[in-house]
């Protein structure tokens, strides 16, 4: 599973904003990091992820082979 496209999109123009990708032995986790002191908020709405993270917004639908989409620590985690 890959980031979902408005966020690979921004993490491609702002710095300040990392993806990681871990494979685990029973899970794939993306984490999407938007920088230091930004808190991250999910709202989920038919299949739909909103993050309001600081001043931006993005929304995508969440990937099929998702099993969970949270938010931790201000960041934004996406299981597999």
């Amino acid at each position: 599973m890959d980031a979902p496209a408005p966020l690979q999109t921004a993490a491609d123009e702002q710095e300040d904003i990392t993806i990681s990708r871990r494979e685990y032995e029973d899970e794939n986790v993306i984490v999407i990091d938007f920088g230091r002191g930004v808190e991250a908020h999910l709202d989920v709405i038919d299949g739909t992820a909103i993050v309001v993270a600081g001043d931006r917004q993005f929304e995508f639908e969440i990937p099929d082979e998702a099993t969970d989409v949270t938010t931790n620590d201000g960041m934004l985690i996406i299981k597999e």
